[in-house]
Order: structure tokens, then sequence, then C-alpha cells
């Protein structure tokens, strides 16, 4: 797994309260990783989670639903 970095601010999460991995929509590439990870038995980061500091979890969560590459060419331009 990465270490706990906003991917947005590069700050470490201290407290992962305030915080967190969020788990976006999987695309193909994403599935065609996962299944390969399962049926080697190994295991890693998904390419399609990150992590997000408290000043840019929520907005991060309302993205959810969209790829990690939307979501985060979203985050880039509205976020500080």
């Amino acid at each position: 797994m990465k270490p706990p970095i906003c991917c947005i601010c590069y700050n470490r999460l201290e407290d992962m309260d305030k915080g967190g991995l969020i788990y976006f929509k999987e695309t193909k590439a994403d599935k065609k990783w996962k299944k390969k990870m399962e049926e080697e038995g190994m295991v890693g980061h998904p390419p399609y989670a990150e992590w997000f500091c408290e000043e840019h979890y929520q907005e991060a969560y309302k993205l959810k639903e969209k790829s990690k590459s939307d979501a985060l060419k979203i985050l880039k331009e509205i976020m500080p």
C-alpha cells in the first residue's frame, strides 16, 4: 500500500479520522489489475484508490463514483 499522503497537497495524514483512502470507480484496466492480483495471490495499493487529507477528503468523496483520473482532474481544478 502507498503511505497515507494526500495526493493533492502531499501532506502526510497523521490522524486517519480526519482524512482517508477513497476507492473510485474501477476502469477496465483497474478490473484487469485486480483480477491479475487475485489470480497470482498478490497484494498492493489499488490503482483506483488514493489518500486524501482532511482538507481534501470531503470533495474527493463526492466524486467517488467517477474514475480516479476524472476525479483527480476535477479536484485539481477546484481545490487550492
